[in-house]
């Protein structure tokens, strides 16, 4: 059994130092691996990236994460993704890792992700040229995640994770408005999902959304966004020992 700790949007700047890291001292105990699923900052400052970095410096399980929107709004995604390193967390872009746990070997792939909307509702790949740049934003965000699975797979992993901020399927968004599901997901991630093969997926992002949900091939998703899961991880298994 392979046990999987998870959030998001955890959201940490100056005065919230401190808040979580007596909940993730406790991960030994519960889970082999922590994964973040972006917005671990407010603003994508240094300064704030550096708070994350203390609360989990020196964990006693492998930490995992994905930037976030708010990561990027600083504009300095690569000095926020070499402070995390510098702490000790794996963080992936259109990459996949492989961790090893006493339960087998688990293979993260992970990516950002962007929006686009669901099928029926979704934007394409047609008219300005900004539009056509946001829909291929997302595209080639799905195509990394699904590389990096497949070659996962090629590892031998007793299974395999999809860690994104954006969410990959609607499920997960009931609870926010509707208006604004094209910013909060995008299909194209589930598709990457399904034809790579994954046991469960992660994201953040939504808020006001739900837990669960599952892509039209029958994978697990949960949205760990901290609003939503109301603590400081959720944890999920994955097979069996």
């Amino acid at each position: 059994m392979i046990r999987v700790a998870a959030v998001g949007d955890i959201h940490m700047g100056p005065d919230s130092e401190g808040l979580l890291r007596p909940a993730f001292e406790t991960l030994p105990d519960c889970a082999d691996l922590l994964l973040l699923a972006g917005d671990l900052t407010r603003h994508g400052t240094p300064e704030e990236t550096r708070v994350v970095a203390r609360e989990v410096r020196g964990l006693p399980v492998p930490v995992v994460a994905v930037l976030g929107n708010h990561d990027h709004h600083d504009e300095q995604p690569e000095k926020v993704t070499a402070i995390l390193r510098e702490a000790g967390v794996t963080v992936l872009e259109g990459e996949g890792t492989v961790v090893e746990c006493a339960g087998g070997r688990v293979g993260i792939a992970g990516t950002k992700g962007f929006g686009g909307g669901f099928v029926g509702r979704n934007a394409g790949e047609f008219g300005e040229p900004v539009m056509k740049e946001f829909v291929r934003t997302t595209r080639r965000s799905a195509d990394s995640l699904h590389a990096a699975l497949k070659e996962l797979e090629e590892e031998g992993c007793a299974a395999r994770v999809a860690l994104t901020h954006f969410s990959p399927v609607a499920d997960t968004l009931a609870g926010e408005p509707p208006e604004i599901h094209p910013f909060l997901g995008s299909y194209l991630l589930a598709e990457a999902i399904d034809t790579a093969g994954a046991d469960l997926a992660v994201h953040g992002h939504a808020h006001l959304g739900t837990e669960h949900g599952m892509t039209a091939g029958g994978v697990r998703v949960r949205n760990v966004a901290q609003p939503v899961i109301r603590r400081a991880f959720s944890v999920y298994r994955l097979g069996s020992a």
